[in-house]
C-alpha cells in the first residue's frame, strides 16, 4: 500500500469549477504581486500537492519552527523554508487577498495571512550550516527582500511548461502507480546525468521493490550543473533502453536546487513520499557542494527523523572495478588498486574532453544524447 501524504492529507489548490471562475474575477480587482520563475514553481508545488501539508507560503511560526528544529510549528518534519519574500514598498501595497502573476498574467490568489520581517544570516544558517558566501544557498537568500508574506494560495490557472509532458501531479502519480499494481516505490532524486554508477543503484533498489520514481530536478542550478534538458533527454535515453518498462516512471520536479546537504535531503524524501513513494534512495554527498558537508551527513539526519513515513534506502560511493569487472562499492569489492570513480569531473572529461570515448562512465546512449547537445551545462 502507497504511503499517506505527508501531514496526513494530500493538499488540493488547484481551483476548479465556480471556486476557480470566482477567482478568476476577483483577480482583475486585486492588488497584483509579480513573481519570479521560481517562486511561481513553488506556487505550483504548493497547490499540487508536491509540498503537502503546505497551503501557501509559510507563516512565521512555521518558518521559525522550521530553521529551529527542522519541524512545522505542529511538529511535522520539514526542513527547508517555503517562503515568499517581498520589498518593503510591494508589502506597503498589499491588502488581505494578493493576485500572483507570472510574466504579466495573472493565476493565482494569496490570501495574505501574516507579513513578518525575518534574518537572513540566521535563515542562511540554519538551512545551509554555514554563512560563507562561498555556498550558492547563502547567496541565494542573503539576495531575498526585507519582508516575507505568509498565506494560503489558490491557482485558479496551471502555468505552461516545457516540461508540461514530464510532468506528473501527485494525485496522478498515486493513480499511476496503484494502476500498475505498485505497493512499494523507490524514488530516485537527481540534478546529474545519469552514469553507469547511478544506474547500478537504481537496479539494486528496484530489486527490493515494486517500481522506481526517477524524479530529475527541473529548475534553477548553480553554474556547471547539467542542463534540464540534457538531463531529461539522457534519463529517457537510460529507461527506454536498459530498464523494463513497467517497473520505471520518469516525471520531473519544477523546482530549484538549494544545495542545503542534509536538510535538502529530508525536504526530497517528504516530497517523493507525497508523490507516492514508500523508499527514497539517499547516496553520498546527497544535495551537497563543494566541501560543506561531510560525505554522509545526508545519511546520518535521518536518524532525527523517525517519523518521516518513508524508508531511507543508504547507498556508499560507487565505482567500477576492473578486476570485479563492473560496478562495485566499497562494501562489496576488495581491490583498491583497480577501481575507477564515478565522478562528475570524469563525466565531464570523457565526454568533453575525449573525442567522445566515454569509457566506463555511460552507457552509449546516453553519451550520444550529450555529445548532440549544443550546450550540456548552465552557464
Amino acid at each position: 500500500m502507497l504511503p499517506k501524504p505527508h501531514g496526513g492529507k494530500l493538499i488540493d489548490r488547484l481551483l476548479k469549477g465556480e471556486e476557480q471562475q470566482w477567482a478568476v474575477r476577483e483577480a482583475v480587482q486585486l492588488p497584483r504581486l509579480e513573481l519570479t520563475a521560481e517562486l511561481a514553481k513553488e506556487a505550483m508545488n504548493i497547490a499540487s500537492g508536491v509540498f503537502s501539508p503546505l497551503e501557501g507560503f509559510m507563516r512565521k511560526a512555521d518558518c521559525d519552527a522550521v530553521q529551529i528544529g527542522g519541524r512545522l510549528a505542529n511538529g511535522v518534519p520539514w526542513t527547508i523554508p517555503i517562503v515568499l519574500d517581498v520589498s518593503e514598498e510591494e508589502a506597503e501595497k498589499l491588502g488581505d487577498r494578493v493576485a500572483l502573476s507570472y510574466h504579466g498574467e495573472p493565476f493565482a490568489v494569496l490570501e495574505v495571512q501574516e507579513i513578518y520581517t525575518y534574518d537572513r544570516e540566521a535563515l542562511a544558517s540554519a538551512v545551509f550550516g554555514t554563512t560563507n558566501p562561498r555556498h550558492p544557498g547563502v547567496g541565494r537568500v542573503r539576495s531575498l527582500k526585507e519582508i516575507l508574506i505568509g498565506g494560503r494560495i489558490g491557482i485558479f490557472r496551471e502555468l505552461e511548461s516545457p516540461w508540461n509532458g514530464h510532468r506528473l501531479h501527485p494525485v496522478e502519480s498515486r493513480v499511476l502507480f496503484q494502476a500498475k499494481g505498485w505497493k512499494t516505490v523507490v524514488g530516485f532524486q537527481t540534478r546529474n546525468v545519469p552514469h553507469l554508477g547511478h544506474e547500478y543503484v537504481q537496479k539494486t533498489a528496484l530489486s527490493f521493490v515494486d517500481g522506481i520514481f526517477i524524479n530529475p530536478v527541473i529548475g534553477k542550478k548553480k553554474v556547471g550543473d547539467f542542463t534540464d534538458e540534457v538531463i531529461l533527454r539522457t534519463y529517457e535515453a537510460l529507461i527506454t533502453h536498459y530498464y523494463p518498462r513497467e517497473r520505471a516512471v520518469l516525471a520531473v520536479l519544477e523546482t530549484e536546487m538549494r544545495y542545503a546537504g542534509p536538510r535538502e535531503a529530508i525536504f526530497h524524501a517528504i516530497v517523493r513520499k507525497n508523490f507516492g513513494c514508500s523508499h527514497f534512495i539517499v547516496g553520498r554527498d546527497h544535495a551537497g557542494v563543494a566541501d560543506f558537508y561531510p560525505p554522509y551527513a545526508a545519511q546520518e539526519i535521518f536518524d532525527e527523523f523517525p517519523d518521516l513515513g518513508i524508508v531511507p534506502l543508504f547507498f556508499t560511493a560507487f565505482f567500477h572495478c576492473g578486476r570485479c569487472g563492473g560496478a562495485a562499492n566499497e562494501k562489496t569489492c576488495p581491490h583498491n588498486g583497480e577501481r575507477q570513480d564515478f565522478s562528475g569531473t570524469q563525466l565531464r572529461n570523457s565526454i568533453l574532453q575525449s573525442n567522445g570515448e566515454v569509457g566506463l562512465t555511460l552507457r552509449p546512449e546516453v553519451a550520444q544524447v550529450i555529445q548532440n547537445s549544443n550546450n550540456c551545462f548552465v552557464e
